[in-house]
């Protein structure tokens, strides 16, 4: 047996002992190959997961996010749902998608991700990347700079106060991995990379030409394996103090797309933007007439290093009479039937997944709809008692998950109140006054964050308090293994003094 161990020197990898045994064609390949295929680490990567109803509601530059993403994470992947960022009205839904909602909140979110850190946060970031040894690298020259050069309003799109100054088109380019290559494949080049590239408008698939814009992103000619991203023209960053913060940016947007009122974006630490790869978009609309985008899902695919990653943002079939999850249900078993990713590159050795469960880890999340199995009465009551157990009992997911359509899913324990359906700015739930006794509804867990696979450990499920929607936010942060290459095996065993055999190799005696 031959065995690869990496041990734990700077917080980037975990500790791993592989045991190999070759198959006979990877012995008669030399040694070479058999590092490649089998000497690789695992890296620990923290990604925070959330979805959030906001009712058909635009928000405005003064909404706070902090329930949503709270100020104190400090993760290396973002996977941020909407549903219903537009009225689902027959105007958005059959005549034209509305972009402009979207394009908010994707300011909002740039500007809570890549707030400036304040002095003490330098550290705190570097003790939380510590304690749970994630692949985190610090810029701890953040706090060496002028505080009032980070504070300096900003000529970007991004920046929130300019919402009624920007186009839609400029927010989406400016939000797009500035000035960063994102390769469409990561996949080993037998051969030299072309310095070809194309300057894709949106990497995200935002706007009236998201299959276009798709399109956009990858190539018929595996030569051409890099996407130029859309980056910061010359008149985006008017102030050197911009400047400075631009470049002091931690995340970058990867992947976004929108469907009618369905809207997923992945954002990643700008460090690991090199890694990630394959970025391919799925929608599948389940809404009316059964193909409609007014429900359904959005699904992100992509790589990072050598584990691929799969998002999916759903917002399944409402109701609550008997028999509506029935229709639930047929939405998941559409999704996952219809769900297909397009195939980016054409190279053996690698298997690059088409469907939602080929991924080695996938995450669901979104307003899943499914309701308690109980009166309005007996759910308030239940509720009221914060009798979260008991009330779970009757949780319809919790049937499926246990013998249904989410059969083998995994979701974390809950330990918060249900997250829909609350009166309009208020923390009481709709029906408890006479003016919203019209809109009540049996008090319900509709918006869920699920998971799939191996190498997934979840560490909080949580929910915020934002009274912006008639739902909550649902927020969950895990840590995802994350395969990686061991680049000094590889260059080892890639040099000239590597002629030995695979054999020779696993059975010589140790030299002590």
């Amino acid at each position: 047996m031959l065995e690869a161990e990496t041990v734990c020197r700077n917080g980037s990898e975990t500790q791993q002992k592989e045991e190999v045994s070759p198959s006979k064609s990877s012995r008669s390949k030399g040694c070479e190959c058999l590092v490649k295929a089998y000497y690789r680490v695992l890296q620990l990567h923290r990604v925070f997961a959330a979805t959030w109803n906001v009712a058909g509601k635009t928000p405005d530059r003064g909404l706070n996010l902090n329930d949503f993403l709270p100020s104190d994470d400090y993760s290396d992947i973002y996977v941020l749902g909407f549903q219903e960022v537009v009225p689902l009205n027959a105007g958005n839904v059959l005549v034209i998608e509305d972009n402009e909602p979207a394009s908010r909140w994707l300011a909002l979110i740039n500007q809570a991700l890549n707030r400036p850190s304040p002095p003490s946060d330098v550290y705190a970031i570097s003790e939380a990347a510590a304690s749970f040894s994630f692949c985190r690298s610090v810029d701890t020259t953040a706090s060496a700079s002028p505080a009032s050069a980070l504070q300096t309003p900003s000529s970007s799109p991004l920046d929130p106060s300019r919402f009624h100054k920007s186009s839609n088109r400029e927010i989406r380019r400016a939000a797009i991995t500035r000035g960063r290559r994102l390769k469409t494949c990561t996949c080993p080049s037998e051969r030299p990379r072309s310095r070809r590239s194309y300057r894709a408008p949106c990497l995200m698939g935002c706007g009236k030409n998201a299959d276009a814009v798709e399109s956009d992103t990858t190539t018929s000619d595996e030569e051409d394996d890099e996407v130029r991203t859309s980056s910061f023209a010359v008149s985006d960053v008017k102030s050197p103090a911009a400047a400075v913060a631009s470049r002091r940016e931690r995340y970058c947007l990867v992947a976004c797309k929108q469907m009618v009122g369905l809207f997923a974006t992945v954002w990643v630490r700008r460090e690991l933007v090199p890694h990630v790869g394959h970025v391919r978009f799925s929608c599948v609309g389940r809404g009316i007439m059964g193909y409609l985008g007014n429900k359904g899902c959005i699904s992100v695919s992509m790589s990072l290093h050598q584990t691929s990653l799969c998002f999916v943002c759903s917002h399944l079939a409402s109701g609550e009479k008997e028999g509506d999850e029935l229709r639930r249900n047929s939405d998941v078993v559409e999704i996952l039937k219809n769900t297909q990713f397009r195939r980016l590159c054409k190279r053996s050795g690698r298997r690059i997944p088409e469907r939602i469960l080929d991924h080695d880890r996938v995450i669901w999340l979104g307003d899943l709809n499914y309701r308690i199995a109980l009166s309005y009465s007996e759910a308030k009551k239940l509720v009221e008692a914060n009798d979260w157990g008991t009330l779970f009992e009757k949780d319809q997911l919790k049937t499926e998950r246990e013998s249904g359509v989410f059969r083998g899913w995994n979701e974390g324990k809950i330990f918060f109140a249900p997250t829909y359906k609350y009166s309009w700015n208020s923390d009481n739930y709709a029906g408890e006054d006479v003016t919203s006794k019209k809109k009540r509804r049996t008090p319900a867990w509709c918006d869920r964050i699920l998971w799939y696979g191996e190498g997934i450990v979840q560490l909080s499920y949580v929910r915020g308090e934002s009274k912006f929607s008639d739902h909550r936010p649902v927020c969950s942060v895990f840590i995802v293994e994350v395969a990686v290459p061991d680049n000094k095996l590889i260059k080892f065993a890639s040099g000239p003094n590597m002629k030995v055999g695979v054999e020779e190799l696993l059975f010589a005696p140790s030299s002590g």
